[in-house]
């Protein structure tokens, strides 16, 4: 059980690295939304995975030479996928903020994530991972699905929070808030963010081979799933890069970089921040998934934690001002009802 418990401890860490990246972006000034994006996302998905691979996994080059090119090339595809998924994720906080953001596309991308692959191992009948026809013939398996449809239900009680928050605040109040409020473009982009999203687990769970070659070249099983990481980063960078550069161009951006009229070093360090924040939420989940020995336990645990904590900054940021009590309890529920679903993945895990 002190294993479970530490699986917990690590997902709650990079949980709240995720709930959390945003918040530094916030206060980044005079700077386009598409710069500071890619900014942080050259320390998200290049600088930090590398050097976390570096440290954490003895011959990483032999075994990036030695791959099957068709690991290699499914894992990058799924992260060019999951690379769109994230640069809608951004747009989407842009628009609708943390609190409902966060709540929706974390919703979709810890149903699909959790689910899809177990699926395809039994469809293709994959014997090197879990396979959902063995979760639901085993009790702690049952108790995890369980807790899957019990996080999805606290995740559609805080959308339903959100429809409700959107009724009764007025224009201004939300701007308060976020910026750039948008419910109607803020709900497309949640949608495909979060679908797209959980390809980040599927990119996993094609990178499988490397993460085991790592444990097999020496290297400690807490920190097995870096490599599989830095390589789902390169697709994710290649979608962001392109697309945040073709913006800048487009509007003829880039001089932020070097503009001396704006804050130039705190915009740096803020885009660092962020950036640095946003990996460990995956060198976390990686520790985490490592002591759990459950793919679908540890993508759950990992989403709905987000969801619990966005939630928590999306209170103190002021973005349920002016709701009505009502408004505020449905969203407590939500909150509640995710915890309760923490805890029966959690005990499921302990008992698969």
């Amino acid at each position: 059980m002190a294993i479970i418990l530490l699986g917990l401890l690590f997902h709650f860490i990079g949980s709240f690295s995720s709930a959390s990246f945003y918040l530094p972006y916030r206060s980044v000034r005079l700077w386009s939304w598409e710069n500071f994006w890619l900014l942080g996302g050259l320390f998200s998905w290049l600088i930090a995975p590398w050097l976390a691979i570096f440290l954490t996994i003895p011959g990483f080059a032999f075994i990036l030479e030695t791959a099957e090119r068709a690991t290699l090339g499914w894992t990058y595809f799924f992260g060019v996928l999951w690379g769109i998924g994230g640069l809608t994720f951004g747009l989407a906080m842009r628009y609708i903020g943390l609190s409902l953001g966060m709540s929706i596309i974390m919703g979709l991308t810890s149903a699909l994530g959790a689910l899809m692959p177990p699926l395809f191992n039994d469809l293709f009948g994959r014997e090197d991972g879990l396979r959902l026809s063995q979760m639901l013939l085993s009790r702690g398996g049952q108790m995890v699905l369980l807790g899957v449809l019990g996080s999805l239900i606290g995740i559609v009680l805080c959308g339903l929070a959100g429809m409700r928050k959107e009724r009764e605040v007025d224009l201004a109040t939300k701007q308060s808030a976020v910026r750039e409020f948008n419910m109607k473009k803020g709900i497309a982009v949640a949608l495909v963010s979060g679908c797209l999203s959980a390809c980040f687990s599927y990119g996993i769970n094609a990178g499988k081979p490397l993460a085991l070659a790592a444990v097999s070249q020496g290297a400690n099983s807490l920190f097995m799933n870096n490599l599989t990481f830095a390589v789902i980063m390169l697709g994710g960078l290649t979608t962001n890069a392109l697309w945040c550069l073709r913006l800048s161009l487009r509007r003829r951006s880039l001089g932020e970089f070097v503009n001396r009229n704006t804050p130039l070093l705190r915009n740096y360090l803020l885009c660092a921040l962020g950036g640095l924040l946003w990996y460990l939420q995956f060198f976390f989940y990686g520790m985490g998934e490592s002591r759990l020995h459950n793919p679908t336990s540890s993508w759950v645990l990992h989403m709905s934690f987000i969801i619990l904590i966005s939630n928590i900054w999306g209170v103190c940021l002021g973005e349920w001002r002016g709701t009505a009590p009502q408004t505020r309890r449905t969203l407590l529920l939500g909150i509640v009802v995710i915890i309760a679903a923490i805890g029966l993945v959690g005990f499921g895990s302990a008992d698969h």
